[in-house]
C-alpha cells in the first residue's frame, strides 16, 4: 500500500464508456480512488452501489470517486447500467494503474492462493497527494467511512 504523504501515481485510464480519464484531470478536487476485484460480485456491488447512493453529497465536499478494477469496459458498462451507478469506474486490463498503486496482491480464498486485487481505498488530495489510505476496506462500510473522513475534513 502506498503511504499517506506519497503523491499519488498519476495515470490515463478509460472508463466504462471508453472515455479518458487522467488524475491530474481532478487537479482541485479530492478523489476517492478505491480499488475493487471484479464487477457484478457481492460485496463489490454494495461498495459501488454505496458510492453511488453518496455521491451528490461527495461532490457537495468537492470529491469524485473513481472506482478501478482489471474488468474490461464493456463489463464495466453493463456493471454501471444493471446498478445504476452515478460514478466514474475505470478499466485496467493491464494491471498498470492496479500495480502502480501496490494493490495486486497474492490472495487466500479457502486456502486456494493466487494473485488478485486487494480492495483498497485510496483519499488523494486537490494537489495530488494521498492523505488517506485503507486495505482492510469492508466493502459495505466503505463508502460511508469515506464520507464521514470527508466530512471531518481530512
Amino acid at each position: 500500500m502506498l503511504a499517506v504523504g506519497s503523491k499519488a501515481p498519476e495515470f490515463t485510464l478509460p472508463d466504462q464508456n471508453g472515455e479518458m480519464h487522467s488524475l491530474q484531470d481532478y487537479k482541485g478536487k479530492k478523489v476517492i480512488l478505491y480499488f475493487y476485484p471484479k464487477d457484478n460480485t457481492p460485496g463489490c456491488t454494495k461498495q459501488a452501489c454505496g458510492y453511488s447512493e453518496r455521491y451528490l453529497q461527495i461532490e457537495e465536499k468537492n470529491a469524485v470517486v473513481l472506482g478501478i478494477s482489471k474488468d474490461s469496459i464493456a463489463s464495466h458498462k453493463k456493471f454501471e447500467e444493471k446498478q445504476g451507478l452515478t460514478f466514474t469506474i475505470l478499466s485496467d486490463p493491464e494491471l498498470d494503474v492496479i500495480q502502480a498503486y501496490d494493490v495486486w496482491k497474492e490472495k487466500k480464498n479457502y486456502g486456494k492462493v493466487s494473485m488478485g486485487v486487494v480492495r483498497t481505498t485510496y483519499l488523494i488530495d486537490e494537489e495530488g497527494t494521498i492523505i488517506f489510505s485503507n486495505d482492510k476496506v469492508k466493502a459495505s462500510d466503505d463508502p460511508e467511512k469515506m464520507l464521514g473522513i470527508l466530512n471531518t475534513g481530512v
